[in-house]
């Protein structure tokens, strides 16, 4: 019923950007938080960024001051802008939906992406 696609993943060298855009589709009535996650080999999935319908944002401490998280609720589509790229947020970059309620008035707690691979190397 619902789908998260994630884009904007590649290689990109150290102190370069990239944007992360997440796409939810189905039949989508409205989504409470959105938000980004992600996972190093070995290490457990960490949360990024969130922002719920209201705009307020949470981050995590490491990507403070270099990421920015935003969202577009008519197109229910979460961006996440990472500028000043380390090697150490090389990771899969997951997308998560909380709070969905569909059309028909059901209400599922989350949906995940499939995810999209970001490395920083030179």
């Amino acid at each position: 019923q619902v789908q998260l696609v994630e884009s904007g993943g590649g290689l990109v060298q150290p102190g370069g950007s990239l944007r992360l855009s997440c796409v939810a589709s189905g039949s989508i009535s409205s989504i409470n938080t959105m938000g980004w996650y992600r996972q190093s080999p070995g290490k457990e999935r960490e949360l990024v960024a969130s922002i719920p319908r209201s705009g307020s944002t949470n981050y995590a401490d490491s990507v403070k001051g270099r990421f920015t998280i935003s969202r577009d609720n008519a197109k229910n589509t979460v961006y996440l802008q990472m500028n000043s790229l380390k090697s150490e947020d090389t990771a899969v970059y997951y997308c998560k939906a909380t709070g969905v309620v569909l059309i028909t008035g059901n209400y599922i707690m989350n949906y995940w992406g499939k995810g999209t691979l970001v490395t920083v190397s030179s």
